[in-house]
């Protein structure tokens, strides 16, 4: 039987950040993964480019039962932490938007880098290995696995959560804590499209394929940013930004020209040429199949001269107030990541460790902790991974 000071199951960010500081500090490491690639989430998100962490990252871009959780995690790891990481590689990035950092060559880079990191600090990777069973002994844990056993002083889950099942994700992380008494809140899909019922669907039809700068909002949460009509509903940033917040039920507002009165861009339109219909007055503030649509929707036929005031406000409020209830999600498929987790009140906020459990470590996604799109998520991998690899 192999014997390891720790064993970190799952070969993503927040595991191979973890089984790198525990290297640093001379522990024997051995970190596996059932895929047959590390860094695999890594390797395929912001188009293949890894949005790997934001300028902005702060605990309120976060959620979680517990808001103030990430606090120490995310202060004692900052993103000009990992920059600097990045930079001392010398991988080239850049800001897209809102702090969003990406490579300017391939993800393949950040994956790379965390494989050289590794390996300098002597952790052992294996790939294509299942953990069957995991057992407390008094000096740590026993694992059961497709190749063989290992015995660790510290083992740490790093499985993340169920969103996109093809890449392999599981429930594991989550049935290792109910295996040791450790609590899960409930888990849901986040950051993930947002699906119509079938009749306001068949009405979108004509507008697939359509964006436009949006301001979505649940409640008293906000996100101005792209919005875009699919097939099955809704997405682009806006849409899943406010997926995170967004329960079955709740209504969305969409506001489709922030910053634009459109009744008084109407009226303006009517007095200088009232002979216009209204979707061609439309056309010069939306895309025109947006135009034709929101016309069609709301009946309104004949010429601006014709509309009263009552009409242009009622499509102001169709345009920049469109109050919907989605049907519901696309569900783990597509979603970036999973809301909920391994319970915050269980963890050391510190170490990440359970509280009931010495020696038993959580981090990354499997914890209830869900960043904003656009590195967030990334940067609670690399700060809790980090954490714990200074505690193991």
């Amino acid at each position: 039987m192999d014997q390891f000071d720790v064993v970190v199951i799952g070969a993503g960010a927040a595991g191979m950040m973890c089984a790198i500081e525990a290297g640093k500090r001379g522990r024997s490491v051995l970190i596996l993964d059932h895929a047959a690639a590390p860094g695999e989430k890594i390797r395929i998100s912001g188009g293949g480019r890894c949005n790997f962490t934001n300028l902005h990252a702060a605990p309120a871009n976060y959620i979680s039962g517990n808001p103030s959780f990430c606090i120490s995690a995310l202060r004692r790891y900052t993103q000009r932490d990992f920059i600097a990481l990045v930079e001392s590689y010398r991988i080239a990035y850049h800001e897209k938007t809102l702090g969003q950092l990406f490579c300017d060559g391939s993800s393949r880079q950040i994956v790379d880098l965390l494989l050289t990191e590794m390996k300098r600090h002597g952790v052992e990777l294996s790939l294509r290995t299942s953990v069957e069973q995991v057992e407390k002994t008094p000096d740590g844990f026993r694992l059961r696995l497709s190749n063989g056993e290992a015995q660790c002083r510290s083992l740490v889950i790093a499985t993340g959560g169920k969103s996109i099942p093809k890449m392999g994700a599981t429930g594991f992380g989550y049935d290792v804590a109910a295996q040791f008494g450790v609590s899960v809140t409930e888990t849901r899909p986040a950051l993930v499209p947002l699906t119509l019922e079938p009749n306001m669907l068949e009405r979108l039809k004509p507008l697939a394929g359509v964006a436009v700068d949006a301001v979505a909002a649940c409640g008293k949460t906000r996100f101005p940013e792209a919005m875009l009509f699919t097939h099955r509903g809704l997405s682009g940033p806006a849409i899943l930004q406010i997926s995170s917040y967004w329960r079955e039920g709740a209504e969305i507002t969409l506001t489709m020209l922030p910053g634009t009165d459109v009744f008084e861009a109407l009226r303006a339109a009517r007095a200088q040429n009232g002979r216009q219909a209204l979707h061609t007055a439309l056309s010069a503030l939306l895309p025109k199949r947006l135009a034709q649509v929101v016309a069609e929707t709301e009946n309104v036929t004949g010429n601006l001269a014709d509309l009263s005031d009552k009409t242009l406000r009622r499509i102001d409020e169709a345009i920049n107030q469109w109050r919907f209830k989605p049907a519901g999600s696309e569900g783990y498929r597509t979603a970036e990541v999973t809301l909920g987790g391994v319970d915050t009140r269980e963890l050391d906020s510190k170490t990440m460790e359970a509280k009931s459990v010495p020696g038993l470590f959580f981090i990354g996604e499997v914890v209830d902790v869900t960043g904003w799109l656009g590195g967030y998520n990334f940067q609670w991998a690399w700060s809790s991974g980090w954490s714990a690899g200074q505690a193991v």
